[in-house]
């Protein structure tokens, strides 16, 4: 190439896309044609990478996508279980793009391009770093000697502790996690700076947050909406799933402990104007295949589109991680009205029999207090026209867990919220005659998770009337702070120790009580329930069999006298 090869190994990290929480290989990789899992190897940036540089040495390499960006400091991989440095040092590539990746990467192209039209030099790897250390691009990471930083180490820099002390000590690791999600929350980041071996790692700080125009324009490109031609005649799960699907915004202000999208994307809402939405809806009905049904208007959070701060200044000191936990932000502008009307702008379009919400809706934003009356009954009004137009018989939402230190931990709403959610749910349908289904997603083993507070989940649930089926077991990914807590057993907020579930057999322990209503589950669940002497919840967990259960003398026993009754 005249400039570089850039490498983004597809949407979703490679480790998670291969491997189950309990690092057993899956049956399929939904991003594969015909869902091979054996198509893509592990750690795909790193193996692409070395490919190249040995084909190619002098020719720039520059890595994006979800997987570098999450790796671009020193980082836990669950897969090998030690600590990693920055994935620049052990690929060798020559620069990454952390985040969303079009401005970034226009201003590199641009930089590069000129330079060899203003020098008439081939493009090298040692010219590409040369031209990096005189014009540092926003968004993007080098390795540097300390000689080479632009501008010295500077007072107001962030300086990580190395990754050597890192190895050495979990709790300068949690610190350093610390440092990086606070800045990594404001609006006018500062750089980041961290030792690993002779040299340094230089995070550049991001772009502001994209404006409506640029979005609008990178979704406006003459996309093909289709598989690669090589695929032709192979299925691609995924691509089967979201094909009729239209993303609204980008970013989330959820801020939740164990997701990453707030490190890859950021909490500053960037939303894609209603005409550039109708577009793409446009371009969706003339598919030969689209039979009238959007499956997702949606983004990470399927209801914060054009939800913003109100006073900008405010955003521009702020560094909390969400807008959203302990409380709603007073200066967020948490409006459902623009969503409200591109629904029905939506709807009225020639072509579109029903458009559907597929992606998570935030309940607590829906049931916030919100401080302008006209955005309190733009939410109520939001949950009726959601759950009476744009839901194809299930409802997908997150409480995540029942247990108050848990949901601390997650930074998600106390579980009260979500049973005020499901009688609100219920009365619109009541309301309505509709026999719409409600779907929590539930997650084990999170850290501060005990048995205990698995158990009680499973009462909690089973009082609803919930059958769970969206569940999962916790899946340490790099750059969040669940993970961090996990490897290192510390909130690294507060210092305190943070006990986790760890081993296989812990694991499998507390996801087997999201099945309480599995015959094969419930003789193991009533002996774990027993060793924790909590005959309590094997009472209103099993309520016909709790006599029977509390005289068996064996499992053996229980399980006769459940297959009896």
């Amino acid at each position: 190439p005249k400039l570089f090869f850039a490498i983004a190994p597809g949407c979703m990290d490679s480790m998670v896309n291969k491997y189950t929480a309990n690092r057993r290989l899956r049956s399929e990789d939904a991003y594969s044609p015909d869902g091979r899992h054996d198509l893509r190897p592990e750690y795909p940036t790193i193996v692409y990478t070395k490919i190249l540089k040995q084909l190619f040495p002098d020719v720039p390499v520059v890595l994006g996508g979800i997987e570098a960006s999450l790796r671009r400091v020193t980082h836990f991989d669950y897969w090998q279980e030690k600590l990693r440095p920055s994935i620049l040092c052990e690929s060798g590539a020559d620069l990454l793009i952390y985040g969303m990746g079009e401005l970034p990467i226009l201003e590199l192209s641009n930089l590069m391009a000129t330079e060899v039209l203003k020098t008439e030099t081939p493009m090298n790897a040692a010219l590409f770093k040369e031209i990096l250390r005189r014009t540092p691009v926003p968004q993007t990471v080098t390795l540097e000697r300390k000689n080479d930083i632009k501008g010295g180490i500077c007072d107001t820099d962030i300086l990580l502790h190395a990754h050597e002390d890192c190895l050495k000590s979990k709790a300068q690791f949690a610190e350093n996690f610390r440092l990086v999600e606070i800045e990594s929350n404001r609006l006018q980041a500062r750089r980041i700076l961290q030792p690993v071996g002779n040299k340094f790692v230089v995070v550049n700080p991001p772009f502001p947050p994209m404006t409506t125009e640029q979005i609008d324009h990178s979704y406006d490109l003459p996309y093909t909406r289709l598989p690669h031609p090589k695929y032709k005649g192979k299925r691609i799960p995924a691509y089967d799933m979201i094909k009729f699907s239209v993303n609204i915004h980008r970013g989330c202000f959820g801020g939740c402990s164990f997701c990453t999208i707030s490190a890859h994307q950021g909490k500053f809402i960037m939303s894609r104007s209603k005409e550039s939405i109708l577009r793409e809806v446009k371009k969706i009905c003339e598919m030969p295949d689209f039979k009238g049904n959007l499956s997702d208007l949606g983004g990470p959070s399927a209801n914060m589109y054009r939800m913003e701060g109100r006073d900008k200044s405010l955003c521009a000191k702020c560094s909390r991680p969400s807008c959203l936990h302990p409380t709603l932000c007073k200066n967020m502008q948490a409006d459902h009205r623009p969503l409200i009307e591109l629904y029905k702008a939506v709807d009225a379009l020639p072509g579109i029999k029903r458009s559907y919400v597929g992606s998570g809706v935030r309940y607590d934003l829906i049931l916030a207090n919100h401080t302008e009356p006209a955005a309190q009954k733009a939410a109520k009004d939001y949950a009726e026209e959601l759950i009476t137009q744009h839901v194809s018989g299930r409802l997908k939402v997150a409480p995540e867990h029942t247990a108050s230190h848990v949901l601390r931990l997650m930074r998600k709403p106390e579980f009260s919220l979500f049973r005020q959610f499901k009688t609100l749910f219920d009365n619109i349908c009541k309301k309505h005659g509709l026999r719409q289904q409600l779907i929590p997603y539930f997650i084990s083993s999170h850290p501060g998770c005990s048995d205990e507070d698995m158990a009680e989940l499973a009462v909690e649930t089973k009082k609803m009337n919930f059958r769970l089926e969206q569940v999962q077991d916790f899946t340490p990914t790099p750059m969040t702070l669940s993970t961090d807590t996990w490897y290192s057993g510390f909130d690294p907020y507060t210092m305190k120790e943070i006990r986790s579930a760890k081993t296989p057999q812990e694991k499998t322990r507390q996801k087997m009580f999201f099945f309480w209503y599995k015959p094969e589950e419930r003789s193991r669940i009533m002996q774990a329930l027993k060793k924790m002497k909590r005959n309590d919840l094997i009472k209103r967990l099993f309520v016909f069999l709790a006599a029977l259960s509390l005289t068996a003398t064996s499992s053996l026993q229980a399980q006769n006298a459940w297959e009896n009754a």
